[in-house]
């Protein structure tokens, strides 16, 4: 099946009229190397804004860069193990060095496919670590920094997923994770008293390598074919019957953290096709 990731282009990309959005304002977004991390960074740097990518991933974030100075604009890089305390602070430091951390986008994924009864716990502890723990240590970090602006103000975005509404089988560390990240959106902004907000944006099947690598896995677990898996599976309760791009659902992060979503606090963005709400 091929099937591959977008490419991105300028007349795809939201621009919005926003005095918050220029250079001295920084955002840090993670999993910068592929998907919807990539596409977050590259809407952001078109938008005014200075971007530190972070990912493991030296090589596809450089992919990253090049895309970025083709668009007009330009992305930093920083090599980034999210699973070590030490780069996670590295991160925050660097960036608040590069200016006002203003906002941070918890991006990056993986996923395992298996039922609870096989699924290894060195997989469980990876994806915790990665897709929860590292984006409250982020939050934990950059909160103090946003705090410290002028106006005292920060967004912090992060990427959820119709799994955090409703369960799939073989997916239960993805949606302990994902609904972890709705309570984390929700608990920074109860403390954020307005000022600080917090938002999750949850979204069905995205054209990223994370969804696409699935394909070959979920046909072999459910023993069906890879065109039956994208057509009954994932797309199966969709309404809209073609997977979102990355760049669409960066618009989304986009707005989320601009001068129109100041009652965006502590809520979720479901873009996901009718899966959810239209059984």
């Amino acid at each position: 099946m091929d099937i591959h990731e977008p490419i991105i282009v300028l007349d795809d990309i939201l621009t919005l009229a926003d005095d918050d959005f220029h250079p001295g304002h920084v955002c840090l977004v993670s999993g910068v190397g592929t998907g919807i991390g990539r596409a977050v960074a590259l809407v952001c740097a078109v938008n005014g804004l200075t971007v530190l990518g972070l990912d493991v991933n030296k090589e596809q974030a450089g992919r990253t860069q090049s895309m970025a100075r083709d668009l007009g604009s330009d992305i930093h890089f920083l090599p980034t193990d999210l699973g070590q305390d030490g780069d996670i602070e590295h991160a925050v430091q660097t960036a608040a060095d590069m200016g006002q951390i203003k906002y941070l986008f918890n991006i990056a994924g993986i996923q395992h496919v298996d039922s609870v009864q096989d699924f290894p716990m060195h997989k469980y502890d990876q994806m915790q670590r990665l897709m929860l723990r590292a984006p409250f240590y982020l939050s934990k970090l950059s909160i103090p920094y946003m705090q410290a602006s002028p106006d005292g103000c920060g967004v912090i975005g992060h990427m959820a997923s119709v799994h955090s509404h409703i369960t799939t089988k073989n997916k239960a560390v993805y949606n302990i994770t994902k609904f972890g990240l709705r309570a984390l959106s929700q608990s920074i902004s109860a403390e954020g008293e307005g000022r600080i907000r917090s938002f999750t944006v949850s979204t069905g099947y995205v054209r990223t390598p994370l969804a696409l690598n699935q394909i070959p896995y979920q046909a072999k677990q459910r023993g069906i074919s890879q065109e039956e898996v994208v057509r009954d599976v994932m797309m199966g309760h969709s309404r809209v019957k073609e997977m979102m791009s990355p760049v669409e659902v960066a618009n989304i992060f986009l707005f989320g953290i601009s001068k129109h979503s100041r009652y965006l606090v502590g809520g979720d963005l479901l873009f996901d096709g009718g899966m959810v709400l239209t059984y």
